[in-house]
Formats: C-alpha cells, structure tokens, sequence
C-alpha cells in the first residue's frame, strides 16, 4: 500500500500540471434564435383544431352530467353524479393548464 501512495504522491505534481493544461468549456453555446421547421404551420392548425375539439368536449361532458342530475333529482337522486362531474371538471382543468403551456411555448 505504501508503494502505491509513493507512486501517487511522486505523479501529482505532473498530474496537476495535465489538468491546468486541459481545455476548458466556454459557457453555454449560442444556438440563435432558431426557426420553425417546413411544415410547423400545419402542425400549429391541427394542435389549434384538437384544443378547440376537446374544449367543446369539456363542456358538453358539463351539460351531460347536469342533465343526468337534474333527471335523477326528479326520481329523488343526484348524489351519484358529484364523481362524474369531478372527472369532468379535472379534465377541463386539464385542458385548461396545456392550452396555457402550448400558449406559452409557441
């Protein structure tokens, strides 16, 4: 063992030298404000056409699940549906929170 740590110990001085030596990274690279790829305006479109599908969704999935409310409250009923609107309203919550992302982003 004590061989070994002489060895190191005889080494360090040249070791340190190599790594001052080495090249070092100059920061982050500047990769420019960069352009959209041909074709990215379609995509846009169709991102545009599914967020407004599924908004639609959202709120048809509200008016359904108050129907079928107001229909069970008539027969006594209507407790059964609070999940039912719960998954609804965290899916347009949902919908809510990428809308704003992809706003952000694009």
């Amino acid at each position: 063992m004590s061989t070994l740590m002489a060895a190191l110990m005889d080494a360090s001085p040249h070791l340190t030298q190599a790594v001052a030596a080495a090249p070092r990274p100059s920061g982050v690279p500047d990769v420019g404000g960069g352009e959209a790829p041909p074709g990215a305006e379609d995509l846009l479109k169709i991102l545009r056409w599914v967020a407004w599908s599924v908004t639609v969704l959202c709120v048809a999935g509200i008016l359904g699940v108050a129907g079928r409310m107001a229909v069970d409250h008539s027969k006594g009923g209507g407790r059964d549906h609070a999940r039912g609107l719960g998954f609804v309203l965290g899916a347009c919550l949902l919908v809510g929170s990428a809308s704003g992302i992809v706003g952000a982003l694009v």
